[in-house]
């Protein structure tokens, strides 16, 4: 039996997030806005910016490579990666400000709402097999927050 591989685990998992028993994606996305927001008291608002989507892009790589790796010991799409949630968090966290709390909360419910009911194409995505499409459903989630967050944000 082959060894579980520790480089796309420690990515896969959120860096161990995913192993929390009892919701590991709210776990995961909990895990990405945590680091978002310590990043945000360090960063002003445009380099936050710019680190976040850098992140977007680098973890999006990163966790298509872990979950491919992964998939041959946990499965198509294990409960374990949350890679993808943490990923998809800081797609509305784009829109906001450094260190608003209230706004990065907003981002986190609004993604974890498109992440489990899966509207509007999302389901569709996430029925296909393959790393990608692992996270491409919740990339997908993350657009629509982030839309709505900016539509919020210009009425306000």
């Amino acid at each position: 039996m082959k060894k579980l591989p520790l480089l796309p685990t420690i990515i896969g998992t959120g860096f161990g997030s995913g192993f929390w028993p009892w919701g590991p994606g709210t776990a995961g996305a909990l895990t990405g806005m945590l680091i978002w927001y310590a990043l945000s008291f360090v960063h002003n608002s445009t380099f936050l910016f710019a680190t976040t989507l850098s992140c977007i892009i680098i973890f999006t790589i990163l966790g298509t490579w872990a979950t491919k790796r992964l998939s041959p010991f946990w499965g198509s799409d294990p409960k374990k990666v949350v890679i993808d949630e943490i990923v998809g968090v800081w797609i509305p966290l784009l829109a906001v400000p450094a260190s608003d709390i209230w706004l990065a909360l907003a981002s986190f419910v609004l993604f974890r709402f498109f992440d489990i009911l899966k509207p509007l194409g999302i389901r569709r995505l996430d029925r296909h097999e393959g790393a990608f499409f692992v996270m491409a459903d919740d990339i997908l989630a993350g657009i629509y927050s982030l839309i709505i967050i900016v539509v919020v944000q210009w009425i306000i």
